[in-house]
């Protein structure tokens, strides 16, 4: 039987759906071995040992595009794929939950209740929902995740769980500059050792192609809100969408319709909430694209939500996050007069220069 992985995107090709793409041969040929691997029996029905594969580049080569692809073609029946960031914070939630639970509460999670470590419970648990996980856009800053991130796979590791990832960084460069960053150092040995590492780094940035070819202001109604949800389909593919998790300053921060490194949420949602500067670098770090909706017109009338926007803009301009939006009126027309609108001349010259294609282009986001 011919590989599911090459049938699948054979078939997209020709329906037109992608683009062959010569950098995406080394990973398709990646995938086609992992596939096959995942496959063999090994002595006495036992599961054979299968090395993982570590996938990294730049933003938008169709490495989340691939890897969805991969998880839908794939026969394995026990397979999970989640966001890095979603799978750390239920990998985060699993802990408290060990630590804080009683012997009833433990045994109906994790299926026992001994001992004070939660590693080993946790790692049974998910060894016990997925032989194969896949998660997308591995990337480590926070010192919790780092300490725990190492122990956690040597025991996922141990139960003959394969792991297969996306990165924008190549294993080395994970957790750089990090708080003891040496104490990490030996995890990524460990993905190295049990996972073939391809490096997709083509030219093309599909993303950012798609972007180019397309307005990322909508300001005319009715034809503006189709081409922005077009544009969202567009772009996350056929990635499934998921709420996103962020802690702030303690604080579960949620927002709600996520793909891979892209957000999309409503004005009222980011602005007429008490959400602070914190809680928007959070969002601009961990987004690379934003899709915001529904932005009114702005005024005196509601000129904290006004403020909260223009916090958020700084936010995603100094991290390079791109923004598309639909709102009432160009950006120089958003805040006309009263208290407030001179101020506001600042954001809305922002806001153009963040709607053109030369700064589309330089935008930067790791």
């Amino acid at each position: 039987m011919g590989s599911r992985i090459r049938s699948a995107y054979d078939i997209r090709v020709e329906e037109g759906v992608i683009a062959p793409d010569p950098a995406q041969v080394p990973l398709i040929a990646a995938l086609e071995r992992l596939e096959e691997d995942l496959s063999k029996k090994g002595l006495f029905g036992k599961q054979p040992e299968v090395r993982g594969l570590y996938i990294w580049g730049p933003p938008g080569r169709g490495k989340s595009m691939l890897m969805d692809l991969f998880v839908s073609a794939s026969p394995e029946p026990r397979k999970t794929r989640a966001h890095f960031h979603a799978f750390m914070a239920r990998v985060h939630d699993l802990v408290r939950q060990w630590r804080e639970g009683d012997r009833k509460s433990r045994k109906a999670v994790f299926g026992t209740h001994r001992g004070d470590d939660p590693i080993e419970p946790v790692a049974d648990l998910i060894a016990s929902e997925a032989r194969l996980l896949c998660f997308d856009e591995l990337q480590v800053t926070d010192i919790a995740d780092a300490m725990i991130l190492g122990r956690l796979f040597d025991a996922l590791f141990e139960r003959k769980v394969v792991l297969a990832m996306t990165s924008n960084r190549s294993p080395d460069q994970l957790y750089k500059d990090g708080i003891n960053r040496p104490l990490f150092v030996p995890f990524i040995d460990e993905i190295k050792a049990r996972c073939a590492v391809i490096e997709i780094a083509g030219a093309r940035d599909w993303r950012l192609d798609r972007l180019m070819g397309s307005p990322v202001w909508f300001a005319d109604g009715g034809a503006g809100r189709q081409a922005f949800e077009t544009l969202w389909y567009d772009l996350k593919g056929g990635e499934p969408e998921e709420p996103a998790h962020l802690t702030v300053l303690g604080r579960d921060v949620v927002v709600e319709r996520t793909a891979g490194s892209m957000a999309r949420s409503s004005f009222a949602d980011l602005c007429a909430r008490p959400l602070g500067p914190q809680d928007y670098l959070a969002v601009a770090r961990r987004f690379h694209t934003l899709f915001v909706s529904d932005i009114p017109r702005l005024g005196p009338e509601n000129r904290q939500e006004a403020a909260r926007f223009v916090t958020l803009i700084d936010a995603l301009y100094e991290a390079g996050t791109r923004l598309v939006a639909t709102s009432a009126a160009e950006p120089e027309a958003l805040y006309p007069c009263g208290d407030g609108a001179f101020e506001f001349e600042r954001t809305a010259s922002r806001l153009r220069e963040m709607a053109s294609a030369s700064w589309l282009e330089k935008a930067t986001h790791e």
